[in-house]
């Protein structure tokens, strides 16, 4: 009787997690890219770090909005993004688009995380300009390529130690470093680091690039008022107060803002760690993680 039960409920309840994702995100795209080839490992493979931090998806949403914050601090590669896209209006598109790509170099064969990137590189090509104080920038400058890898690949990690009940070890965050630059490097990237800690310390020799301008603070408040439906909205608000929460101290600063007290930082990561379940429940079910394994097995 219970297992008939669970039979009927599941398929609905798997449905109604899915559609609330997709208004958070964004994202629409088709599963069937990550079933084939069979037996193809794409850029990490199951083993990988990488594979299991990616999989978690509120320490990704977490990661992802922490970072868009923090680059944001970065004049010229705010000013390639402001100048040639329409973010600020459109947000949950970009999500979408950046979801999308971290899943197919993640989870993809070869041929579908490569593709990607080549998309990417292309897209870049095309972008130069000046910033807001003169300085010229180009989109596929290594520079400031290695700049958005950094703070993306520290965000995932942050955001994943902060929510996660069994956090890495130091050895595989160092691992994790490592296993990203993979995907940095085909993006243009150079001179990226191989430990945490020499992550971190790249990412303080930016500080004297940095800046909280009015095109900063847009930005930010872009993704503070980032629209989704009501009953996504408790579950929404968790996760952005969170990317708060895993910004590095000396960064927060920099956006002006002041960090909440432990008791409210750790309140609040249990009921985003409690809310994530059963999203975490049906992703680990029938995700890209879930495909991606199958199509190994």
């Amino acid at each position: 009787m219970f297992q008939n039960i669970q039979t009927i409920l599941k398929p609905l309840a798997f449905e109604a997690i899915g559609k609330g994702l997709q208004n958070i995100t964004g994202a629409s795209s088709s599963l069937e890219a990550f079933e084939s080839p069979v037996g193809d490992p794409g850029l990490f493979g199951p083993q990988s770090v990488v594979w299991k931090v990616h999989a978690d998806f509120s320490a990704m949403m977490v990661g992802g909005l922490s970072s868009l914050m923090i680059q944001a601090l970065h004049p010229r590669a705010l000013a390639a993004v402001w100048d040639h896209s329409n973010f600020r209006q459109q947000l949950k598109a970009r999500l979408g688009r950046t979801a999308l790509f971290v899943a197919s170099t993640t989870y993809g064969g070869v041929e579908l995380a490569t593709k990607s990137i080549e998309r990417v590189n292309a897209i870049h090509a095309k972008i130069e300009g000046l910033d807001r104080h003169g300085k010229p920038y180009k989109a596929n400058e290594p520079d400031l390529l290695r700049w958005v890898h950094l703070i993306e690949t520290v965000s995932f990690l942050n955001a994943y130690q902060h929510l996660a009940l069994r956090p890495l070890s130091a050895s595989d965050c160092n691992r994790y470093v490592v296993e990203m630059n993979k995907v940095g490097e085909m993006l243009g990237a150079i001179n990226l680091p191989s430990t945490l800690q020499d992550l971190q310390h790249a990412i303080g020799q930016y500080e004297p690039e940095l800046d909280f301008d009015e095109r900063t603070r847009e930005t930010l408040q872009s993704i503070e008022n980032y629209s989704v439906g009501w009953t996504e909205k408790p579950f929404f608000s968790l996760i952005l107060k969170s990317s708060f929460d895993i910004v590095p101290h000396w960064l927060l600063q920099k956006l002006q803002r002041m960090p909440d007290g432990c008791l409210q930082m750790n309140g609040r990561k249990v009921a985003l760690q409690i809310a994530s379940q059963p999203v975490q429940w049906m992703l680990d079910e029938q995700g890209v993680c879930a495909v991606a394994k199958a199509r190994m097995r």
